[in-house]
């Protein structure tokens, strides 16, 4: 089922606003062959539209817009993010993306995605840098985010593309930085499958540490993260839909059928978002 309509508020904790180029990437054909989509159809500009339209269907509010950062440089660059943005202020929040191998301008960038775009936190992949978040070349964006005040997001879990998956395990590295970097807040992404239970244990064990669920539906939640969702994790799980690869919509599809009591369901729908982000 699909979320009660209504005055019911959705923030959608990742999504991307893309470019056809960004799209025909050869490590997304697995995933869009999944999908049954062509990219090839997709204009080098896609219509903000495109993005908006599939909020408007899955009833979401709000939407962390991501920008994306590679070995080979910008794929979706803090601009390109912020020029959406612009178009849609109460609709869309921007997430940057920086160049982990070059610290010092990443730390220039995520400063000026922040205090000049508005910008409200930075996203890597861990699997795309081929580097697990316990990595040196982190370490400073982690001491910005810090000064900064704003979340380091990530991918927890398997690589969906044809990468290693090693980088996305939770435990030990994410586990390492949580204890040397106890003031910033983190939130995994892509909820940490096939290491859920880790992933788990380590937003029970700290505080500013949280779990997202894009790129997954609610049918597909594993059942130790419902139960988390229910109890004691209520404030640490927050909705993602990772689109273009999912829509809202599609995502949301059995939320109803997760049990999730009324103070559960609008913190993992909204609030916890909210608190995260300072929206």
């Amino acid at each position: 089922m699909t979320p009660r309509a209504g005055a019911e508020t959705i923030v959608d904790a990742w999504i991307q606003h893309p470019t056809g180029e960004f799209l025909r990437r050869p490590m997304f054909e697995p995933l869009l062959r999944w999908r049954g989509v062509d990219a090839s159809l997709f204009p080098a500009e896609i219509p903000h539209d495109f993005t908006i339209s599939a909020l408007d269907a899955g009833r979401v509010s709000r939407a962390i817009v991501s920008a994306w950062w590679g070995p080979e440089g910008p794929m979706l660059s803090n601009d390109h993010v912020a020029t959406i943005v612009r178009g849609y202020p109460d609709r869309l929040v921007g997430l940057a993306a920086v160049d982990l191998s070059r610290p010092m301008d990443a730390v220039r960038e995520l400063r000026r995605a922040v205090r000049e775009l508005g910008f409200r936190g930075v996203r890597a992949l861990p699997w795309l840098w081929r580097l697990p978040p316990n990595d040196r070349r982190y370490y400073p964006v982690y001491a910005e985010c810090v000064e900064l005040g704003v979340p380091f997001c990530l991918q927890v879990g398997h690589a969906g593309p044809m990468f290693p998956s090693e980088p996305g395990r939770p435990i030990p590295y994410l586990d390492e930085v949580a204890l040397e970097f106890p003031e910033l807040t983190v939130v995994a992404g892509h909820i940490g499958y096939p290491w859920t239970t880790e992933m788990i244990a380590l937003a029970t064990k700290y505080p500013n540490i949280y779990i997202d669920t894009s790129a997954y539906k609610a049918t597909r939640y594993p059942a130790e993260l419902v139960e988390y969702m229910k109890g004691h994790g209520r404030k640490k799980v927050l909705f993602g839909s990772n689109f273009p690869m999912l829509t809202p919509s599609e995502a949301l599809v059995g939320l109803d059928a997760l049990g999730l009591d009324d103070d559960a369901r609008a913190r993992f729908l909204c609030g916890n978002a909210a608190a995260v982000f300072g929206l």
